[in-house]
């Protein structure tokens, strides 16, 4: 299940941070989710209900028995009707309420009843979340199966600096989906992607690397945690923020990436080999800068470890291909002398796809003879489709 059509239910309590909570609302409803909105009555010391209904284009639910309410017993509507409960800002407050049971106003009354899964975002002032009140409190929700995301360390409402700031949007958003996503397609798989442009050490200073973004692997480890699947992404980017729910595994060399990949595809359904790998390493590297003494500099150059090829994993196969003339031909060769089930090749001389674009057009290639060509589209939209494919085949594996 996607962020897409769900029913998500937003508690907005008491804090600063309750501000940080419209940006939100706004991002699950660009991203076409149904939002409830339930405001605490101290919530609305700091925010207006019009300003969530406003971005939601729904009521928002405020006392717990409210006249003009559109069903009698809202929270009982509410509850049965969420697939996952966010509260987000969580105070300190709210979380030992709903912790020990209690059900005061609309929003604990919701979370009491409803049977989704709940997701708390704590947000308090200086000392408060170290508090061991508050920790045990936490403790009390995380053996129920909640999910706590953040709190991150900053300057805080009071001037002070420690532990309390609300976690940033996608943070959240990113706990929102993986728990979506446990009713997905690859429920129960292990697939492990590969990102990045490695890079190969001259000297303490200089590599030999490439233009590859990472984004094309970071979008398949994402769409792969959508769809439920545990995900290792093992990474040679260093640009793009972790995604949530799945397991980073950082490197840098082309030697680094065979190492974690031979580990990490032990027990994994499906191996997607989207990184750049560099073909050449420095033959010996310089332990020291090199420096600059001539017109010219010669370095003895080796072939690095072809990790797909030298990768025997008894799972699904992906590689990708970066072309920039005979796209298919070049992409059938690799496909056959790898021994893939599959192939993803991009024209690298395409303006508007590819190296460091938002965006990307494929050709997907079979051993069969099948050519999937994909128009142009959001490397998410694309994971997707590649993923598609994935699936069908670890089950007819299966």
């Amino acid at each position: 299940m996607t962020i897409r059509g769900s029913n998500i239910v937003l508690g907005v309590t008491g804090s600063i941070a309750a501000y940080k909570a419209a940006d939100l609302a706004s991002k699950l409803a660009q991203a076409e989710a149904f939002v409830d909105v339930i405001m605490t009555r101290s919530a609305m010391e700091f925010v207006t209900p019009l300003t969530f209904s406003s971005l939601t284009h729904r009521g928002v639910a405020r006392e717990l028995f409210d006249p003009d309410a559109d069903v009698c017993v809202e929270h009982v509507a509410l509850a049965r009707r969420a697939e996952v409960v966010v509260i987000a800002p969580a105070t300190a407050n709210v979380i030992g309420k709903i912790a020990h049971g209690l059900a005061d106003d609309m929003l604990t009354t919701t979370v009491l009843a409803t049977e989704a899964p709940l997701v708390v975002v704590p947000a308090m002032d200086g000392n408060m979340f170290d508090n061991p009140a508050t920790q045990k409190n936490l403790e009390i929700l995380l053996d129920r199966g909640a999910s706590i995301v953040g709190p991150k360390t900053g300057y805080l409402a009071s001037g002070l600096i420690g532990v309390g700031r609300l976690a940033d949007t996608q943070e959240i958003i990113g706990a929102l989906k993986t728990i979506l996503g446990r009713q997905g397609d690859l429920v129960g798989r292990r697939i492990v992607v590969t990102a990045g442009g490695t890079q190969e050490p001259i000297d303490p200073v200089r590599v030999i690397t490439n233009r590859s973004s990472g984004k094309m692997g970071y979008a398949l480890a994402e769409s792969a945690r959508d769809r439920g699947a545990s995900v290792t992404l093992i990474s040679a980017s260093t640009s793009i923020a972790s995604p949530v729910g799945v397991d980073l595994v950082e490197v840098a060399t082309a030697k680094e990436m065979a190492s974690a990949v031979g580990v990490a595809v032990r027990q994994a359904d499906a191996l997607i080999m989207a990184a750049a790998v560099a073909d050449f390493q420095s033959k010996e590297p310089s332990s020291s800068k090199i420096k600059k003494n001539g017109a010219t500099l010669s370095i003895d150059l080796t072939r690095t470890p072809d990790i797909l090829a030298e990768t025997s994993a008894d799972c699904v196969r992906v590689g990708f291909a970066a072309e920039s003339e005979d796209l298919a031909e070049n992409a059938r060769k690799k496909l056959k002398s790898k021994r893939l089930d599959l192939i993803v090749a991009n024209d690298i001389t395409s303006t508007d796809a590819g190296f460091s674009s938002e965006n990307n057009r494929v050709v997907i290639l079979d051993p069969e003879g099948g050519e999937d060509q994909l128009p142009l589209m959001s490397k998410y939209e694309c994971a997707t489709k590649i993923l598609d494919r994935v699936e069908r085949l670890i089950s007819k594996r299966n």
